[in-house]
Parts: structure tokens; sequence; C-alpha cells
């Protein structure tokens, strides 16, 4: 039997609307204390200044899927009760060790069974995309953000130097410290370019679901905001270092380096749409060469 009455289990039922006004408020009272600090990091932490348009984003995916989820009769099942425990547990252990990432993403895991519970596995499986995209809102965890910054620096910094001396500049790297003849530049935790590769990745999946309808050449977009945010921090960092060496460190900090880190932010935007119309142009040729086009895929 499922847990819940399939009669009175029916979206814009007065039961049906009790649900959701209890699991909200329940949800709410659950992480008043997580949703604050995730919150503040939002709005101060540059890396997830994006966290803001990925619940609104998720809603809208929702919101796509909406003639695919009017035919799907819901199926309650008690599988995401059981995952719905190994969220509350993720937020438990994360509250007794003061475990940021873990409680936050608990949130997904609830959200997830909560569906699976009340609606069925299908509901699930229509909405992964909207529930998996919500992760872009965490945080990453700071094992794992030292573990990606470091490597990043020092990418970033080879990358730079060989440009530098691509342009015939006299420049020296170690480390993460690059040594031009009237400057000194550090690439620091800051310049690894890890805000702009995370915002990029999170534009490139909504870029690639929307323009994209075969699952290759979303993975293909997807991958490709990878290369193109490296190399575009580097040039970043290159450009620094160019107006470093003939005008002064002064002249390459303050607004330039702001205005450095939005301008190259935006082509390496209009890359991601070049290489998204790109893949598009070639899979339709791709289904022309085959005979017909293959634009019905999902």
């Amino acid at each position: 039997m499922p847990p819940v009455a399939q009669g009175r289990h029916t979206p814009g039922s007065l039961w049906w609307r009790g649900i959701q006004l209890s699991l909200l408020a329940a949800f709410l009272y659950l992480y008043a204390t997580v949703l604050p600090p995730l919150i503040a990091d939002w709005l101060d932490d540059p890396n997830y200044s994006h966290g803001f348009l990925v619940p609104g984003l998720s809603a809208y995916f929702v919101w796509d899927r909406r003639q695919t989820l009017a035919r799907l009769k819901p199926q309650p099942h008690w599988g995401g009760l059981v995952l719905l425990w190994c969220g509350l547990g993720m937020l438990l252990l994360g509250h007794l060790g003061a475990e940021l990432f873990l409680m936050r993403s608990s949130m997904v895991v609830v959200i997830t069974a909560l569906v699976w519970y009340l609606l069925g596995r299908q509901y699930v499986h229509a909405l992964a995309f909207p529930l998996a995209f919500l992760l872009f809102m965490i945080p990453l965890h700071a094992i794992l953000l030292n573990t990606i910054t470091i490597p990043l620096q020092l990418l970033a910094t080879q990358l730079s130097t060989f440009a530098l001396q691509l342009v015939h500049l006299p420049v020296c790297r170690e480390g993460n410290i690059i040594y031009l003849p009237h400057a000194t530049l550090e690439v620091a935790e800051a310049c690894s370019g890890l805000r702009s590769l995370v915002s990029l990745l999170a534009l490139a999946v909504v870029l690639a679901y929307i323009t994209q309808r075969c699952l290759s050449t979303r993975w293909l977009l997807v991958l490709s905001a990878i290369p193109i945010a490296l190399v575009a921090n580097a040039c970043r960092i290159w450009g620094t270092g160019v107006l470093a060496h003939r005008y002064g460190t002064q002249a390459a900090e303050g607004f330039y380096h702001t205005f450095a880190g939005w301008l190259v932010f935006v082509v390496a935007l209009g890359l991601l749409l070049g290489v998204g119309g790109l893949l598009s142009l070639l899979r339709r040729a791709w289904g022309y060469t085959r005979g017909g086009s293959d634009d019905g895929q999902a």
C-alpha cells in the first residue's frame, strides 16, 4: 500500500496544498540555520555569486517540463522515505561536526527524497536535471576547493608565462610568481580562474539544456567550458603582465583588474555561445548526411 492515499494525492487538491505548505514549513524550520549562511556566502564570495540564479533556473527547468509532468500519475514510493532519512542523517552529522558542505548538500537530497516519496520514481526521473542543477548553488568543500585552486593557480601561471614569452617579454616564473623587469605579479587564489570556471560551467549547463537536443552535444558544450575558462583566465593574466611591464604595476591594479575580469568573462561567454552554435550546425549537417534531421532526439 502506498504511504499516501492515491485519491487525495492529486496536484491542485486541498490535500495536496496542505502537504505542500506543511513540507515547506518543515523544510524552512530544519534549514533555518543553514540557509542564511549560504545566502551570505553568495553575497560575500565572488566564486559563488551565481548562487542566487540557481534556484530560479532550476524552477524554470521544472516549468519547462510541465507537459511531461502533467502526463505522469503520482505513485508515492517508500524508497523516498529511506532517502529522506539519509538526507536528514547528513543534516544531523553536519550539525554535529559543524560541516557546512554536508548540511547544504543534504538540502538537495531531502528535496529529491520528498519528490520520490510523495510523487514516485517517474517524477524523480523527469526532474533529475533540475534537482541536480541545484548542486551549483552549494559552495565546494574546503578540502576540494584547496585541491582544485592550487593546480589552477600553477596552470594559470604557466599558461600566462608562455603567452608573455610569445610576445618576447623577458619573464621568469617561480611557482605562482611571475617576474618581469619592471614588475612582479602574483597569481593569487582569486586569480586562479576558479570563479570563472564554476560560473562558466553553470552557464554551459544552462546553454546546453536550452540549445542542444542531443545528449552528446550537450556534454561537449559543457566540457568545452573548462578549456575556455582556463585560456580566458590565462589571457587576463597575460594582459595584466603586458600592462604592468609597460606602465608599471599600479596600472594593472584597481579598475583595470576588475574591468579585465568582466571583459574576459564576457569574451569567454561569447566563445561558449560560438561553440554551441558550431555544435548545432555540425549536428544538423550530420543529420542531413544521414538522410534526415535528428532534432527530435532528447
